[in-house]
Order: C-alpha cells, then structure tokens, then sequence
C-alpha cells in the first residue's frame, strides 16, 4: 500500500525526495573526491619518503658546526637504521651543449643523492649514477632527467657519453660527462606550461660541485632515509645526540631532525576537518530534504483523512496506520538515497576526472548512506504518521 501511494504520485514523490537526492549526491562526490585528494597527496609524501627524515644545521651555529663528509660517514656507520644519507645542496647557472644553452639546476650529492633527490626521479633509463670512487674524486660527470637530454640534444634522450658545460652564476665553468639519464620530471607535473621555459636538471657529485662554488662544501643540511617508517624517532635522536658530541655542542640545539611522518599528519588533519566541514554543509541539503519528506506525509495523511478513518473503522489497529505512513516516508527516503548514490558516484567520477585523481568510495560509505537515508525517513515520517494513527474514525469517516 505505501509502494502504490508513492508511485501513484510520481512527480509529487520525486520532487520530496529531490532534497534526499541533492544531499546524499553532494556528500558522496565531496567525500569520494575528497579521499581520492587525500590517498593521492599521501601517496606523494609516500614517494617522497615516508621513511625519511631532514636533518639541518641551526642558523646560529658557526661554520665549524656545519656537517662535512666524515660526519655523514659517522652516522652511516654508527646508526644500522641509516641506509642513505645525502646532502641537497643545490646550485643555480646555466647548462650548454653544441646545440642549446638553458638555465640549469644543479644538485649534488653523495652517491645516495639517487635516492635522496627530491626533484629528479630515482628511475635511471640510461647509464648508471655515480659511485663513491667518483664522489670522492670529484669526477667531472653528471646524471640529468630526460627532459634536460631532450632540451639541450635536440630530443634525443640517450646520451650518456656527451659532453655539457655547468657554468655558476659566477662565470666559473667546467665539462661534465653525462654518464646517466633518469625519468623526466616534467611529464609529473600537473597543468599546461611551456617547457622551454623550465630549467633543466642534473645531479652531481657535491666536491664536484665545489669546484664551480666552494661555499657548497659547508652543509648545513642532509636527507636521510632509515630502514623503516618504525625507526624514523629513534634515529632521529641518535643522529642529533652523535652530532651534539661530535661538535662538542650538546645543550646548543644546533641540530634539528625533522621527519614527512609530521608533515603527513598535519596535512591529513587539515585536509580531514575540510572535508568532514564541506561535507556536513552539503548535509544540510539532506535536513531540508526531510522536512520536505515531513511536510509531503502531513500532505498526504490531510488528502487520506476519511480512507484512514475507513480502515480503522474495518478493524486497522492505530499501530498498523502507524506502519503504513512511516514505511511510506522511509521508502521515499530510501529510493531518493539510491538516486543521490548513483548521481554521487556519477558526480565523482567526473570531478575526479577533471582533477585528474582517482576518486575513493568504500563500501562503509555507501552502507552509511543508506543507513543514514532510511533514518531520515523515520525521523521525519514519525509526525506525520503519528498524526494519521491518532484520528478519530468517526471524525475521519465526516471529513470532506
């Protein structure tokens, strides 16, 4: 009886249930797109290093406090949690070969500087990094992405073997040997840019480095990666107490071990109370979606008067009226529940698509989507179906 009153007033019936539609559609796309954001800057960190752990030297610290060679070599040997340890220095000037010249970015490192880059990929398509020999050396070579190989030789992206000159800001120049080719960088970018405008990219040795800039030589900053996510607080405070004693500066707090661990909690909390705030200004939509399921049952108990007053006259019991009307109300909350998740994941999809992510919708949100539908039916039919089991028959069988 309740499925023949809905459908025996569809448009009536759809437009009550439009508001259900419109706020369980808007927090399914909201929180669908917003945890695919989510999953996906995760996943950034992820690949940045979960593992990993930005080791700096205090500002008020002298040039003899500043990290050199034998103490990246201590703490690599004295902390086994320690896989890599790189510096990230970085030098701006230019990159030529016979063909172009392009405002460069150089970064050197250590060997492990592979692993430690955060701004070339780790993947090598061509050649191979350079090795500790090399490092310690200070060989004129050079790893660079695909995108430099392709900007300064004319597209071509083997070229291990060619000859580029770095030159500083400076004007101190020196021939670098590319030995190796990593993925590009910027294919990873999001947006439309003209890439002959970016800067080109390569790694090297960090003595080597020196040579074009020897203020390089004083780190005052590295990047270590530990076994496991487990060991980042452990190391942590190793790393800074053998420093402390190393430098004779224990108590100074000159050395500071910073981990993306910190970082990932702080951006999924604030992208977290984001999400959960638009999602419940959408949810407002399902409020005035069941005062409208309300105000339609009040409607119908108003129209159905003298057919209650029928039916409690041939024996219905007041709790059998009751039934009636609220399955009613939770029917029309229930279907409008499965439109909006249809029209939400719809919805998502193509947000998501747009953004270029991959929208996450779980099974406990569509079981609480439901849930929350059918509870919004009972809610607000309750009224409505209280008042239809409360009538008089007499009174229901005089009304016109």
């Amino acid at each position: 009886m309740a499925l023949d009153s809905i459908f025996a007033n569809k448009m009536r019936s759809f437009l009550t249930m439009l508001g259900i539609i419109i706020g369980i559609a808007s927090v399914i796309a909201i929180l669908a797109v917003g945890n695919g954001a989510t999953s996906q800057i995760t996943g950034t960190f992820n690949d940045l290093g979960a593992s990993t752990v930005s080791l700096s030297v205090s500002n008020e610290a002298s040039k003899s406090d500043s990290l050199n060679d034998k103490d990246l070599q201590a703490l690599k040997t004295s902390i086994p949690t320690i896989e890599r340890i790189s510096p990230d220095k970085t030098l701006n000037g230019t990159a030529s070969s016979t063909y172009e010249k392009k405002s460069a970015l150089a970064i050197g490192g250590t060997p492990d500087l592979q692993y430690t880059n955060q701004m070339m990929d780790k993947g090598l398509v061509y050649g191979r990094y350079f090795n500790q020999n090399e490092y310690e050396d200070a060989k004129n070579v050079t790893v660079v992405s695909e995108d430099t190989a392709a900007a300064l030789f004319k597209g071509r992206k083997d070229v291990v073997g060619e000859k580029i000159n770095l030159a500083s800001v400076g004007g101190t120049t020196i021939s670098l040997k590319i030995i190796g080719v990593t993925k590009g960088t910027f294919a990873k970018m999001q947006g439309s840019f003209d890439t002959s405008k970016m800067p080109v990219y390569l790694a090297t040795p960090l003595t080597t480095m020196a040579k074009l800039d020897p203020t390089v030589a004083a780190i005052n900053s590295v990047t270590v990666q530990v076994a496991s996510k487990d060991d980042i607080e452990s190391a942590s405070k190793q790393m800074v107490r053998l420093l402390e004693t190393r430098h004779d500066a224990v108590g100074k707090d000159f050395y500071t071990a910073t981990n993306f661990l910190q970082a990932l909690d702080q951006v999924d909390s604030v992208l977290g109370l984001f999400i959960n705030f638009i999602a419940a200004v959408a949810g407002i939509a399902l409020l005035v979606g069941g005062i409208g399921v309300m105000n339609i049952m009040l409607v119908s108990v108003t129209e159905r008067t003298r057919e209650i007053g029928t039916r409690k006259a041939l024996g219905a019991t007041t709790n059998t009226i009751l039934f009636q009307f609220l399955m009613e109300s939770v029917i029309l909350s229930l279907i409008g529940g499965i439109i909006g998740l249809i029209l939400g994941i719809l919805l998502a999809n193509g947000v998501a698509s747009a953004l270029d992510i991959v929208p996450s919708i779980t099974m406990g949100s569509i079981v609480m989507v439901l849930l929350f539908s059918s509870a919004v039916g009972v809610f607000f039919g309750i009224y409505p179906a209280r008042k239809a089991a409360r009538l008089d028959p007499i009174e229901a069988l005089r009304y016109e």
